[in-house]
């Protein structure tokens, strides 16, 4: 089970929330990340703290990897700074216009961190500034834009079919597959930490 979930994982798509001061929509994200296989998620903490609630979560935390930027002035800055600096397209989710509708946004350019911004206001003019490039979910009716949840599971939810039917090597290397996957079975096991040191007192032996 825990080898195939792993199969499916990837990092070719990374989710960025920034300041998001919600537990429930911040929570909510998390767990769609979780569906849709994306492994990473990158949090700014500019103003606000970032809280999970693990009703709305579901324990989907427990499986990601949550990259954590606070204590500076501007964190948006540093996420964006190193995200750039492991090869990612930065997209800015923005509903203003000159932007590219989620449905025509090219999966196949490299690999891409989708930025969200706050319920309220959005991305910041630092954030927007930053991105290489915007989409929006269009929309019909008189409401501007979605909630952050639901933006968010819409965009990975199509964003991640592209990518896999895309034919792109969006899986995880054999090495990053196995950090994990250990990282998971100390998660899954409740005495590892036991069972880890027979084994390698087991191994010392041997030797």
């Amino acid at each position: 089970m825990l080898r195939y979930i792993l199969s499916n994982r990837t990092r070719y798509i990374t989710v960025v929330l920034e300041d998001i001061f919600q537990p429930q929509n911040a929570s909510a994200v998390l767990r769609s990340c979780d569906c849709f296989g994306i492994q990473d998620v990158h949090i700014i903490e500019n103003r606000n703290d970032f809280s999970v609630d693990q009703q709305v979560a579901m324990g989907s935390s427990k499986w990601l990897n949550l990259h954590r930027y606070s204590g500076l002035a501007n964190n948006t800055v540093e996420a964006i700074g190193e995200l750039k600096a492991q090869g990612y397209r930065i997209v800015a989710t923005s509903p203003h216009t000159y932007v590219t509708s989620i449905n025509n946004f090219d999966v196949t350019s490299g690999k891409f961190a989708m930025l969200f911004g706050t319920e309220l206001t959005g991305l910041s003019p630092k954030a927007l500034e930053l991105a290489d490039e915007y989409v929006l979910i269009p929309t019909y009716g008189f409401t501007e834009s979605l909630n952050l949840s639901n933006s968010a599971a819409i965009c990975l939810q199509q964003l991640s079919h592209g990518v896999r039917t895309a034919g792109i090597d969006f899986a995880l290397t054999p090495n990053e597959f196995n950090i994990i996957l250990h990282q998971w079975l100390r998660k899954s096991v409740r005495s590892w930490k036991l069972i880890e040191e027979r084994f390698i007192s087991q191994q010392n032996t041997v030797k």
